[in-house]
């Protein structure tokens, strides 16, 4: 183990650097995070607010009359209120247009269904538009749920939840009766968390935002299932297992943003019974999580609707999405398969994100979205339903880890093998101390994405295109370092200067960061893929699987000894030019990859090209990855000619 302290003041230097690195790194991936953390507060009240003015206004106005004036008013504040906070907000012209469309219904006493509708729609495009947290990161605990209740709100509202508390009766007003099927039928389970966590004003519900997200979570779900009799339930359970509902609820985000009695206005009594058994068994919710290429047919479902709906941003991201939360993650395994359908599917679904982009007719990309349906239909044929046999699990765990991690080596390989060949082994442990510390910002990465974050595809792709990019410049600087030390007079000057001298400060700064890089920029979505594969090949599948992994791993570790070894016997000179020429031809992979990695996340266009496809290679057929490719060789030759030049003439 390497601690920190014992490290030389460069290794600490570095590591602290890495650390900010990671954090830019995810800003990047996340642009405005900071200004939507100050906003959210703000948000978060205002879909408080009209959630209540949803589920409350058509109590007290009826007919145009009111029924009750300190309600009313209650209602009216609340629409003033959230104009006043949505203006505080980042720009949002259309939602604040929406909220004045509100408060002037509910000045004209709008009939309740109106009022509800303008409401309900209203907090829903706050949550999109800000990018709200509507549902938990982990399938929620009701039996922590149950001793939260216990130990926070059975006094008020009775030890069942019928409002009976010991407290009660001096309240006013009352405690809520969650046994109210009418009342709590109106509220979402995202609605109920807002008022856990941030109270109500003028009575006596406290916020509960000392409790943990994820406390809170399980005492919302315990409160929305109090409704629910165990009749109901288990019809519920039995419509699931029938395959009810499925569509509807394949996420958490569906189950808690929708309030059941909106459930059953827009699908029927049977996905309401079915929406009552989920929020009592959300574990059921988890284990019918839809496989890639289901979430894949979803999510391009969801983008032709928003496109046709005029929403041509969010069809673009949806389709996004289809390939990076689906798709990408059966990449691998289809490749063992059949390679050409794995090609041709992903160049389908990047035309169908240029399709969108170029706002071509709406049934132009229905077309084409039928077209990317009918090879799902085929590669879910050539996956088995998704379960590889044994075999197909150990090929692709092997080529996983070898695809993944044989740029880092040989990127690892060339600098070790320079800076023991020059005998500057002192340089070893920056360049250690650079991979260590990947592997071990990888390692938080993942907790971070499993247990703190929500870290998308897109985010995903975005810091593996940014590092990749990082990258290549950096191999670009040594590689023309090597060159420029590989001509016979050049190499007895560097001797000269460094026989008792370590090597430059901005040199070790790029080898570090370079072994930093290789290493970081391909760990995440290695876990990843084998997080899906784990998955994928069942209790069979799985030892074959972890025989594909250490296969691969004995096969890095040989290929690394062979360059090591043969390289350091290589003449000097030679030695030098072959570094080089290895690291430039890593820096044109690097940049292709990622640029590729940006068109995918959405973040670069892509314009198809009729030109070859070899991945491995950071090769891949589109206009703008090929023309930054271009460049970095042009740069390389520029580097080889000045540096040919500078020798000549000393």
């Amino acid at each position: 183990m390497i601690r920190l302290h014992t490290l030389p003041r460069f290794s600490r230097a570095f590591c602290l650097h890495c650390v900010l690195l990671l954090v830019l790194m995810l800003l990047a991936a996340h642009p405005g995070a900071v200004r939507a953390a100050a906003a959210d507060e703000k948000a978060q009240t205002v879909v408080h607010m009209l959630d209540y003015i949803g589920v409350d206004y058509p109590g007290f106005v009826q007919d145009g009359k009111v029924l009750n004036e300190s309600e009313y008013a209650e209602q009216l504040e609340f629409a003033t209120q959230s104009i006043d906070l949505l203006t505080q907000l980042p720009s949002q012209p259309a939602l604040l247009e929406q909220a004045h469309r509100l408060q002037s219904s509910i000045q004209a006493k709008a009939a309740g269904t109106e009022v509800a509708a303008l409401a309900n729609d209203l907090r829903q495009q706050v949550i999109l538009a800000y990018k709200l947290t509507v549902a938990p990161k982990q399938t929620p605990d009701l039996k922590l749920g149950a001793r939260l209740f216990d130990l926070n709100c059975a006094a008020c509202h009775g030890a069942s939840g019928h409002g009976d508390g010991l407290q009660a009766a001096s309240l006013k007003p009352a405690p809520s009766n969650f046994h109210d099927a009418d009342r709590m039928s109106q509220r979402s389970l995202y609605g109920l968390y807002n008022t856990i966590t941030l109270g109500v004003d003028g009575t006596s519900m406290k916020p509960f935002a000392k409790l943990s997200e994820s406390d809170r979570w399980a005492l919302t779900f315990l409160v929305g299932s109090m409704r629910a009799t165990p009749e109901a339930v288990e019809q519920g359970r039995q419509l699931w297992q029938q395959g009810k509902g499925k569509a509807e609820f394949s996420t958490l985000t569906q189950l808690v943003t929708a309030a059941p009695a909106e459930v059953s206005s827009q699908h029927g009594a049977d996905i309401a019974s079915v929406q009552t058994y989920l929020i009592a068994h959300p574990e059921a919710l988890q284990a019918a999580a839809p496989q890639p290429l289901e979430l894949t047919r979803a999510k391009l479902a969801q983008a032709l609707q928003a496109y046709r709906d005029g929403d041509h941003a969010g069809a673009r991201q949806l389709a996004i999405g289809a390939y990076l939360e689906g798709f990408e993650l059966v990449e691998v395994s289809l490749n063992n398969v059949d390679p050409a359908l794995r090609s041709e599917t992903e160049r389908q679904m990047m035309a169908l994100r240029a399709a969108i982009s170029d706002n071509q007719p709406a049934e132009a990309v229905a077309q084409q979205i039928a077209r990317i349906t009918t090879l799902l239909d085929s590669v879910e044929q050539k996956l088995a339903a998704g379960n590889l046999s044994p075999l197909a699990a150990f090929v692709s765990a092997l080529l996983i880890l070898l695809r993944e991690g044989l740029e880092a080596l040989l990127v690892l390989a060339a600098i070790i093998a320079f800076v023991v060949k020059t005998g500057r082994r002192d340089a070893l442990p920056y360049i250690h101390a650079g991979w260590i510390s990947a592997v071990a910002l990888g390692a938080l990465t993942w907790v971070a994405a499993n247990y703190l974050l929500t870290i998308t595809g897109a985010s995903r792709e975005v810091t593996e295109g940014v590092t990749a990019l990082i990258a290549a410049v950096m191999l670009l600087y040594v590689g023309y370092w090597l060159h420029s030390k590989s001509y016979a007079q050049a190499w007895q000057k560097f001797i000269h200067q460094q026989v008792s001298a370590a090597l430059g400060k901005r040199t070790l700064w790029a080898m570090a960061g370079i072994s930093f890089l290789a290493i970081y920029r391909e760990l995440f979505e290695t876990i990843l893929f084998y997080e899906t594969l784990w998955a994928q090949v069942g209790t069979e599948g799985r030892l074959p699987l972890l025989g594909g992994i250490g296969a691969a791993a004995l096969l890095l570790g040989l290929l690394g000894w062979l360059i090591l070894k043969y390289s350091v016997r290589l003449p000097i000179g030679p030695f030098f030019s072959a570094t080089s020429s290895l690291l430039a031809l890593m820096a044109v992979v690097f940049t292709g990859n990622g640029v590729a990695a940006l068109q995918e996340a959405g973040v670069i266009d892509s314009k198809l090209v009729d030109f070859v496809s070899l991945p491995l290679l950071g090769i891949h057929p589109t206009a703008q990855g090929l023309l930054l490719q271009l460049t970095v060789l042009v740069l390389v030759l520029a580097g080889m000619l000045v540096s040919r030049r500078k020798a000549l003439a000393g």
